[in-house]
């Protein structure tokens, strides 16, 4: 499977007519029937999309695994139920061969109509979240980055599989990581956002540094890599080879949940059996982690929902103490990492050029005017916040406009302010 998914609009419909199939592989092994009370392992054994469906919309992980290690895709292609497997495959179920869960779900189809369904979805996965994808597609502007995964990719052998390595969403990195040698390029408060160790180190040691070399000959490069990546795109893919490494990277950045799932799944890997890929060593096989494995408050809209709430209360004290146009010292944002400040009906708001970029043609064009001709600083200290000014827009449809920029979602809206965010 390849490291990049295809995040465009796709049907798996042509995939499955041109098979030709016994009648007998539309049957399930085991009847439907509806189990009402039913868990995710239960509803996807007997069928019962119905339940299914609604324990999905409920956030139930679909990659969870019971006691006996199986996941619900696992059972719903064991007993053939293809609209379940459809269902599950559609909200996230891992299913690439390279995986010990995926190899299983392979293995186990009950038919080729089943295994027809997951390699259609292998090679074409479910498409990321908008805010997901809109970072994902900003971390892969960055060159350095962009061609390393394309190099996995390439080693993975997985050329018949559609990617976009090429993004329109560049937005020039505020630091550079060397491992060693390698650069991986990279945003604060992506980055603090999602560890407590690197919010700790962008506000002491680091604050002013734009390069950071790190030394320690065992740190792994491709581990550090593939969890920035995660970082941005709340989707993890990583060799087996590389996890040992990564659980010490997440040990010193104190993830502290993603270490512990990937502890877990390391003990899976030790003792699982490849059956279809004994051939293939662990540079080969991967594991896949969805973002909603994570507890909620560990994924990234609740990330960066936190740093969104640290910047409005400082622009809230901002407009008490100061209301003035760029009186702003890029000092008085360490905490929160804003780099723009953003005047709205007479408020200032404290913001992240990164996430406007990403999420805001408007505004990556406006922020690229700041950034190449000093447009937001008309002769101010330099140590003063680049600023952008809004006009015909009130400062509360602002502030819910920027909450689904840092989040997907809002907690609630007047129907009022929804015309004034349109443009944006």
């Amino acid at each position: 499977m390849s490291p990049i998914e295809n995040s465009s609009s796709w049907t798996l419909e042509s995939d499955l007519e041109d098979l030709d199939v016994d009648l007998q592989d539309y049957k399930p092994s085991v009847p439907l029937k509806k189990v009402p009370n039913g868990d995710i392992f239960e509803a996807s054994r007997a069928g019962d999309v119905d339940r299914l469906r609604y324990l999905v919309e409920t956030g139930v992980n679909v990659n969870a695994r019971d006691r006996w290690d199986s996941v619900a895709l696992y059972y719903a292609c064991l007993a053939g139920h293809i609209d379940s497997a459809r269902l599950l495959l559609e909200n996230g179920a891992i299913c690439s061969e390279h995986t010990f869960d995926g190899d299983r779900c392979h293995y186990a189809s009950l038919n080729l109509r089943i295994r027809k369904l997951l390699k259609a979805f292998e090679a074409r996965p479910p498409p990321l979240a908008p805010l997901q994808a809109s970072l994902r597609d900003t971390f892969l502007g960055c060159c350095h980055n962009r061609d390393y995964l394309q190099q996995e990719e390439a080693n993975l052998d997985v050329s018949d599989t559609p990617s976009e390595f090429g993004s329109s969403n560049y937005f020039p990195p505020d630091v550079m990581f060397y491992v060693q040698g390698r650069p991986i390029e990279a945003h604060r408060v992506i980055l603090s956002a999602r560890s407590p160790f690197f919010k700790q180190k962008f506000e002491n040691e680091w604050k002013d540094r734009r390069e950071v070399r790190f030394s320690k000959e065992k740190l792994s490069y491709p581990a550090l890599c593939s969890l920035i990546h995660f970082f941005y795109s709340d989707r993890l893919e990583i060799s087996v080879d590389d996890m040992e490494d990564l659980v010490r990277i997440c040990k010193v950045c104190k993830c502290e949940s993603l270490q512990k799932i990937i502890e877990k799944e390391l003990i899976h890997q030790r003792y699982a059996e490849y059956k279809t890929h004994r051939d293939l060593d662990n540079s080969m096989k991967r594991f896949i982690l969805q973002g909603i494995s994570l507890p909620e408050e560990d994924r990234l809209p609740a990330s960066l929902h936190r740093s969104l709430r640290v910047s409005l209360a400082k622009s809230f004290v901002g407009d008490v103490i100061d209301s003035s146009v760029g009186n702003t010292r890029v000092g008085d944002s360490v905490e929160s990492l804003a780099d723009v400040c953003v005047r709205v009906d007479k408020r200032n708001f404290y913001c992240h050029q990164v996430i406007l970029a990403s999420r805001s043609e408007y505004f990556r064009a406006r922020l690229s005017r700041v950034n190449d001709f000093h447009e937001g600083k008309n002769g101010l200290p330099g140590d003063t916040l680049p600023f952008l000014e809004e006009h015909d827009l009130s400062a509360e449809a602002f502030e819910k406009m920027i909450e689904y920029m840092y989040t997907d979602g809002l907690k609630e809206i007047n129907p009022n302010q929804v015309k004034n965010c349109l443009p944006f």
